[in-house]
């Protein structure tokens, strides 16, 4: 019986000393495993598996680097691009200005009252010769003047002194033509902007008149309703003015030629196309250069 016990006695302990190896094997085999070299048969070779994974991963590292580099290259390539584009859209405008100073300056014809044929007559310079009927002047305001031969000369760019006022919008009997038009005569400051402060300028003669056609306008953003009850007038609506002073829809910019002393400014004009592509130029081909010396610096300089 004796003996019985301690053969169980030891049976305990040799079972608890071996789980205890089995243990630490299991500890060793999992912390030594990651930087064992394990074979795998490849081909009928044994081939190291960890180098193989290696190379696998710098395969695949290298792919990744190949196609990164490829992709990037579409940055300044896409900059190039645009830059180019701009160059060709500033040619176009530069042409339009160009072709709209000439309107502007030609030779003056006389006013059609096709309203098919004014449509496509902004900016020509027309001959009329008639009345004016200051009873019903409109005002369009506020307006700053325009320098007549700078605007002339530098279509698009306006200047201006600073001071504010009214453009002065005066029925217009044509003589000739048996119909009254609508005639921007031209700026007065703030000041004038009431006839009694100008009376020379109203005159009551027949008198010829040159200027430049123009179409209605549309009210742009956050500009302000016209109010035609006080006769406050913020952008031109040829249908609403036409209304108010039974004229028809036809509108001319007085020339500065055919400015009346004492009377408004007339070549008040305003050719307003804006020309800021060479800013547009320049910063699309300047991120074209500082993209493509980035690539450079990463993919070919490092390799030379």
């Amino acid at each position: 019986m004796s003996s019985l016990k301690a053969a169980l006695v030891y049976s305990s302990r040799l079972l608890t000393t071996l789980k205890k190896q089995t243990n630490v094997i299991y500890i060793k085999r999992t912390l030594l495993l990651p930087t064992l070299t394990v074979f795998k048969r490849t081909d009928g070779r044994f081939v190291p598996f960890v180098r193989q994974c290696s190379s696998t991963a710098a395969g695949a590292e290298r792919g990744e680097d190949s196609f990164l580099k490829w992709f990037l290259l579409l940055i300044p390539a896409t900059t190039f691009g645009l830059g180019t584009w701009q160059v060709k859209r500033r040619q176009w405008k530069m042409q339009l200005i160009n072709d709209l100073t000439k309107l502007t300056t030609a030779e003056p014809i006389p006013l059609p009252i096709d309203p098919h044929e004014l449509n496509s007559l902004e900016y020509r310079r027309v001959r009329v010769r008639g009345r004016f009927d200051h009873s019903q002047e409109l005002y369009v305001l506020p307006r700053s003047p325009v320098d007549p031969e700078k605007e002339a000369r530098e279509a698009g760019r306006l200047s201006s002194s600073g001071e504010t006022g009214a453009n002065v919008i005066t029925p217009f009997y044509c003589t000739d033509l048996g119909i009254t038009i609508l005639v921007n005569r031209g700026y007065v400051p703030r000041q004038r902007i009431r006839p009694e402060t100008r009376m020379k300028g109203q005159v009551e003669d027949e008198v010829e008149v040159v200027g430049v056609v123009r179409l209605t306008e549309q009210r742009k953003p956050f500009v302000p309703n016209n109010d035609v009850e006080r006769n406050r007038w913020h952008y031109r609506d040829l249908e609403g003015m036409s209304t108010v002073t039974g004229a028809e829809p036809i509108f001319i910019d007085a020339d500065f030629g055919s400015t009346i002393p004492g009377g408004p400014l007339g070549g008040q004009t305003r050719v307003a196309l804006r020309n800021e592509h060479m800013q547009y130029i320049m910063t699309w081909y300047g991120l074209c250069a500082a993209t493509s010396y980035m690539w450079f610096a990463k993919f070919i300089k490092k390799i030379v």
